[in-house]
């Protein structure tokens, strides 16, 4: 019989455990627990700790004990009279530091608890803490179970039958019963759907919804992979950011006309300001992974298979994004049909746009040109545009000089990193200075006046 989840109850006796020196097995046996799974919840749910020594310095170099470096900074804080492995600055500044790492980390018990010498060691550390581990658990278990389990195919299988027979004015339930071999849920379910905005079929549609008062609840969200999180949030994003300093990143987003049109995918290419913006049919995951599809075949079409993997991995080396469900099945994106690593994909916080500020801000040039809804003005739709207007567009909004680039280009950053071909190969070319729209009128867009009566 399979045994229960570890309770807070068991992670309070694992974190007293480690802090009375009791070995993994002890504390397992205690449990009547496998090693393996007490070994398991440890490694998963330790915290990293930048935690020092008092009095001294937070030295990690493997080379602290006889380094004789000196003059390492060009503004000593010690005038040049100590040896630089003194200073609380030396890490960050030598090119040969090499960090040192316990060895107690990579053997049982994996943590830093109950060591005797953690008031005096200046390493990185690591602490199981059981109220950290109960809230990560709890946190993990609520991602994993949100959103629609359904699959995209699931839901293509259906929604074209659904839709067809609800425009003739047919309810959801006549459908189900006429159609029982098409559906795999239940009823109750497809109504869920509906209000969510994962069908075709939307609410008006139906014969007597528009008569009801519709109930407040969550929309329903339809992830790919409800663990798609795991291990690509923000936080992991910075550490390893942090291990990999200078690396430029891409930042990803959506852009919605109206709601069930068309969308467009952009990428921002930092530190250039380079952005890019591919018409895409729906906002679904398996749009976004073909459009990253789209753009390794242009490269090695171009460049040759070698030549086109290498200049994908210059321009995605690590990807940040938000939590949308279109962005839920990142093993797509991060992999070829080979199983070679292309890029890293991290997600925002919940409701932090702010995070990828860069991607947004440049989304206010974007909605110049294509005006968001007001109160009495209706949102420009997507669904007329072709990916040459689309390009147009993003011609003038890069070729348009920023204070923060010092009164550069993005198009003049981004073709002298890459080269012109690779901007040709996204449909972007040069727009004179004088010539730079950035109005509805580059596409002779006129916003429609909403009817309020």
């Amino acid at each position: 019989m399979k045994k229960p989840r570890l309770t807070e109850g068991d992670r309070l006796r694992i974190d007293d455990g480690l802090r009375c020196h009791k070995t993994v097995y002890a504390i397992a046996k205690e449990l009547r627990r496998p090693a393996r799974t007490v070994m398991r919840e440890i490694r998963s749910r330790t915290k990293e700790s930048n935690k020092g020594a008092a009095y001294r310095v937070s030295n990690r170099c493997v080379h602290r004990m006889d380094c004789q470096k000196m003059h390492i900074c060009a503004h000593c804080l010690y005038d040049g009279n100590r040896h630089c492995r003194f200073c609380r600055q030396c890490n960050s500044h030598c090119d040969d530091f090499v960090e040192d790492v316990c060895t107690r980390l990579s053997r049982p018990p994996y943590v830093c608890n109950g060591c005797a010498e953690e008031s005096k060691c200046v390493l990185r550390k690591r602490f199981y803490i059981h109220l950290a581990a109960q809230k990560d658990y709890r946190k993990r278990l609520v991602e994993t179970r949100r959103g629609a389990n359904i699959t995209e195919a699931e839901l293509l299988k259906f929604d074209e039958t659904l839709y067809n027979l609800t425009e003739q004015g047919q309810s959801i339930h006549a459908v189900m019963a006429c159609h029982a071999d098409l559906f795999a849920v239940n009823e109750k379910t497809i109504y869920r759907y509906v209000n969510g905005g994962l069908l075709h079929t939307k609410r008006h549609d139906l014969p007597r919804a528009c008569t009801l008062k519709p109930r407040k609840a969550k929309s329903v969200e339809h992830k790919v992979d409800t663990k798609c999180r795991i291990g690509r949030t923000y936080s992991d994003y910075l550490r390893f950011i942090q291990q990999n300093p200078g690396l430029p990143v891409t930042e990803m987003d959506t852009v919605e006309g109206v709601k069930g049109g068309k969308v467009f995918l952009t990428l921002m290419f930092m530190p250039y300001g380079f952005m890019v913006a591919l018409l895409l049919s729906a906002k679904t995951s398996a749009n976004v992974t073909e459009a990253f599809a789209m753009i390794l075949r242009r490269l090695t079409v171009r460049f040759g298979d070698t030549g086109g993997f290498e200049i994908f991995a210059r321009l995605f080396p690590v990807i940040l994004t938000d939590n949308g469900t279109e962005f839920s099945a990142p093993s797509r994106i991060e992999t070829d049909v080979e199983g070679n690593c292309l890029t890293q994909i991290y997600y925002c916080d919940p409701n932090s746009a702010f995070q990828k500020a860069h991607v947004e801000r440049n989304h206010e040039l974007l909605r110049n040109i294509l005006p968001k809804g007001t109160p009495y003005l209706e949102s420009t739709s997507f669904d007329a545009l072709t990916q040459a207007d689309v390009d147009l567009v993003m011609s003038h909004v890069n070729s348009y000089i920023r204070q923060s680039l010092r009164d550069r280009t993005p198009y003049d950053l981004f073709t002298a990193a890459f080269g012109t071909q690779v901007a040709e190969l996204f449909g972007i070319h040069a727009v004179p200075a004088d010539d730079i729209v950035l109005k509805p009128s580059l596409l002779g867009i006129v916003q429609k006046t909403r009817n309020i009566d």
